[in-house]
């Protein structure tokens, strides 16, 4: 990229110019959303150290016409609904106090469940040696969901062995789901 188109950019950006994208952050526009998210983990980064929880994801989505702020926390032995709800209401009083989210929204704060997807790489690494559900973009050999042994991953890839001791090998990018199998 050039440096006039650079330029563009970066002042396009700065002053609002690119719908949807605010400012420059690490060289790249980020959109509302990924502010919000990475504004709300850095407010929740302090509170998960004190009480020993982990955080395990963030996100702004919206729903049905309502914008939802989730953070997913988690713990040894699992998180109950006390430490939601102590969650909840120190980032709730964290977030009047910064007021950096334009829109109304509802906070919600939870243990990311049994079907937990893995998203960051500490997923991955705590999931290796576990059974994992993965759902494709597109078919492979005619299918888009596939079971196995979490394995190896790097970046770019994860590679399952299956219940007929098959290794598969799936690139990041073709990979719409992964998280924990769960049996009952």
């Amino acid at each position: 990229m050039g440096q006039e188109t650079a330029g563009f950019l970066n002042d396009a950006c700065e002053t609002g110019l690119i719908p949807g994208f605010c400012p420059l952050i690490r060289g790249m526009c980020m959109s509302r959303r990924e502010i919000y998210e990475q504004k709300t983990e850095a407010l929740l980064a302090p509170l998960m150290e004190q009480h020993r929880f982990e955080l395990v994801d963030v996100e702004y989505v919206k729903e049905g016409g309502s914008w939802y702020l989730r953070a997913y926390i988690d713990k040894p032995g699992g998180i109950t609904i006390d430490d939601c709800e102590l969650i909840s209401r120190s980032l709730s009083d964290l977030l009047d106090e910064q007021d950096f989210i334009e829109d109304t929204y509802i906070l919600e704060v939870s243990s990311p469940g049994l079907g937990r997807p893995l998203k960051k790489d500490r997923d991955f690494e705590r999931s290796i040696g576990e059974k994992v559900e993965i759902r494709t973009f597109h078919q492979i050999d005619h299918r888009k969901e596939f079971t196995g042994i979490l394995k190896e991953f790097d970046k770019n890839t994860v590679t399952i062995e299956t219940d007929d001791m098959e290794t598969m090998l799936f690139q990041r990018a073709d990979i719409a789901l992964i998280r924990l199998a769960f049996d009952f």
